[in-house]
């Protein structure tokens, strides 16, 4: 056996043996609220450290502590079980001991992406009926508190027209803005100290909802999504054993909480394992790798954007990266050519890539880290492995896809390209306050993702496509991804996307949005004539429009809103006459 074979062994033995040790911990679940999971994990690991910042170590002891007494100043500043408690915050290490808070006070959190603007964040507060908020005072050019005064004049004041249900503001100063008279996290805390035993959580149940996560409105208006204690701390476990956990894992991230990814798989699965999160408020190659150097990180949370800068930071071969073995990466396959730039120059062995949405709990398939390279470029992985935690029915898996028309909803055959949906304990309750959303994409207990793939006959997914993407031009059904990937196959065009605009004739037609690759220089004409070269004529689009990168319109975490783009088509094409 060669040197490489016997270490490939040996790495999958210490694969298997993570694995055993994690379901012997967890031989049967308990369902507990997030509020008892804590407790639990404070009990089990004491001062062992949590969270680690360059300037402090927080112990599972502390942040149980710290959660107690704010989940006190809660409740002694007018928050009761029930309410919804908006947390807008980026990943300072007073989010976490906050977010146990929330639960341990008997109320729903509710973490805003920190990273709206006006509009967006006055649409969420309202939508959400928010009765108490935690803000930072600003963050990267946002004040929050400013934003709040065009949201809703005279908020300081008590509920106004507004925004009518909220109550209650406490502030963590982040730029040295001040707080404008409002009660801050550590008053917040000693509130707490001076009436301890005032939260009251008995109500709540781990069927509760623990968490109302908007989504990130690539299809329209943000979503909340409502999801359980129990939901959550099933898809973390299940994260922890399929990626197989050693005791005590550290993981870095700069992805934020208020997303599945910084939650689910950095914050809560560390616990599972008495690790310990590194979590950073931006990412920069620089800070990745010293932070990596200096608390010693075992995984990295990231996208494929994020991977490929810290291949190409300078100074990268003068940080000790040697503690790093794996890597989580999010948003979309990358190619293999990446993976083993990872391992040689990374050295990370141990790769997994996912898919999910928010709407099912998070990352429901993940690749396996023993896993080929190839796989993690050509598939999203697997329904991730939750022994106990998953479905027996299902060998122990969190959940179960097929596919469905995208048009019908009716189940197809097994391997049938179709509109992905899935089942299992840890998908939504629902949209918060929209019923009819709710309907459309929660039915008979499956959730229609509006992605299109295929699930192969090992389990594996392979994501083909948006069947929200989708349009109807002469009665056939177009799907934007095969034009989108002839195009950018084109030399000369970096990115494509595919939108389809209102048409007299067609009802819909194609419009193709262009962004060129620097310095290159492509026209309609060409590309026209590429895809009725290689496409049925019934798919060739009837626009073509070219943009530059920074126009794109895109959410917080970087998806670009194709909506947004239909919209802009339809205006650009009726203003010019087309």
């Amino acid at each position: 056996m060669s040197g490489d074979a016997a270490r490939a062994d040996m790495g999958l033995a210490g694969i298997a043996a993570r694995r055993a040790a994690l379901e012997a911990a967890w031989p049967a679940w308990q369902p507990v609220t997030l509020s008892e999971f804590l407790r639990q994990s404070a009990d089990r690991h004491r001062e062992r450290p949590f969270v680690l910042t360059d300037d402090r170590e927080f112990s599972y002891a502390d942040v149980d502590r710290e959660a107690t007494e704010l989940a006190d100043g809660l409740a002694a500043m007018g928050v009761r079980p029930g309410d919804r408690v908006g947390i807008l915050m980026a990943n300072y290490p007073e989010f976490v001991p906050l977010k146990f808070a929330v639960a341990r006070a008997g109320a729903v959190a509710i973490p805003f992406n920190y990273l709206y603007r006006t509009a967006e964040l006055g649409y969420v507060l309202r939508q959400s009926r928010c009765q108490a908020l935690i803000t930072m005072t600003g963050f990267k050019g946002l004040r929050y508190l400013q934003m709040l005064a065009e949201i809703a004049p005279g908020w300081q004041s008590g509920p106004v027209a507004e925004l009518p249900d909220l109550r209650t503001v406490v502030v963590l100063d982040t730029d040295g803005s001040g707080r404008d008279g409002l009660p801050d996290v550590a008053a917040l805390a000693a509130a707490g100290r001076q009436h301890p035993g005032g939260a009251d959580a008995t109500g709540v149940t781990p069927d509760s909802p623990g968490d109302i996560l908007y989504t990130s409105g690539t299809t329209g208006s943000p979503k909340g999504v409502v999801v359980t204690h129990d939901a959550v701390l099933r898809t973390s476990y299940a994260s922890a054993l399929t990626r197989a956990y050693e005791d005590g894992r550290r993981i870095l991230f700069s992805l934020p909480c208020y997303h599945m990814f910084g939650y689910v798989e950095g914050l809560l699965s560390v616990m599972f394992a008495g690790g310990a999160i590194i979590p950073r408020t931006a990412f920069s190659p620089a800070d990745y790798c010293a932070s990596i150097e200096r608390h010693r990180a075992t995984e990295i949370l990231a996208v494929p954007t994020m991977t490929v800068a810290l291949l190409e930071y300078p100074q990268l071969r003068e940080h000790d990266l040697s503690s790093l073995r794996a890597i989580l990466s999010g948003a979309a396959p990358a190619p293999v050519w990446l993976w083993q730039k990872v391992r040689a120059e990374l050295g990370v062995t141990e790769i997994t890539t996912g898919y999910g949405m928010t709407e099912c709990g998070g990352a429901m398939t993940l690749t396996l880290p023993e896993d080929p390279l190839e796989y993690h470029s050509s598939t999203v992985g697997r329904p991730k492995l939750a022994g106990a935690a998953g479905m027996p029915e299902h060998g122990g898996d969190l959940c179960a896809y097929q596919t469905a028309d995208p048009v019908t909803g009716e189940a197809l055959p097994a391997g049938t390209e179709g509109e992905l949906i899935s089942t299992g304990p840890t998908h939504m309750l629902g949209y918060f306050d929209k019923p009819a959303e709710t309907e459309q994409a929660l039915r008979d207990g499956w959730v229609y993702s509006g992605d299109l793939g295929v699930v192969r006959p090992d389990g594996y997914l392979q994501v083909t496509g948006r069947s929200k993407d989708l349009y109807k031009s002469g009665g056939e059904l177009i799907m934007p991804k095969e034009i989108e990937d002839l195009l950018t196959g084109h030399s000369g065009v970096s990115q494509a996307f595919v939108v389809g605009v209102p048409d007299e004739r067609w009802g819909d037609a194609g419009c193709a949005w262009i962004v060129p690759e620097p310095g290159a220089s492509v026209s309609a004409d060409e590309l026209l004539a590429l895809c009725r070269d290689k496409l049925a004529r019934f798919k060739v689009p009837k626009h073509v429009l070219f943009l530059d990168p920074a126009e794109l319109p895109t959410t917080p975490t970087g998806k670009v809103q194709k909506f947004r783009l239909a919209q802009r088509a339809t205006e650009q094409l009726r203003s010019s006459g087309s």
